[in-house]
C-alpha cells in the first residue's frame, strides 16, 4: 500500500503537474497531501495535481514515482478511479 505520483505532463496554467494517488484508501492521500502542504483544491475526485515544483518534495516525504499507466492500473485495481463525471 503506498502513495503514487507519476511524471509530470500534464501542463495546466502554464505549469507541468503529475498526479498523486493512493492505493489504499483516499483517507491515506487526503493526509499524505495535507502533508506536503497540497490544497483541498488541486484534489479531482480520485487523484491531487502536484505542480512541478512540489514533486520532488513529494518523494522526500515518501511517494513513489511510477509511470502514468501502473499509476492508473493499481488506482483501479484499488477500486479507487471514478469516473469522470463522478469525480466533482
Amino acid at each position: 500500500m503506498a502513495v503514487l505520483i507519476d511524471s509530470p505532463l500534464w501542463l495546466y496554467r502554464g505549469v507541468k503537474h503529475a498526479h498523486l494517488v493512493s492505493d489504499r484508501s483516499y483517507d491515506e492521500l487526503h493526509v499524505f497531501a495535507g502533508e506536503i502542504g497540497l490544497p483541498l483544491r488541486a484534489f479531482q475526485g480520485d487523484h491531487y495535481d502536484v505542480p512541478l515544483h512540489m514533486i520532488s518534495y513529494a518523494l522526500e516525504s515518501g511517494a513513489i514515482q511510477v509511470d502514468p499507466r501502473e499509476l492508473l492500473g493499481r488506482l483501479i485495481g484499488a477500486g479507487l478511479r471514478r469516473k469522470r463525471s463522478k469525480r466533482f
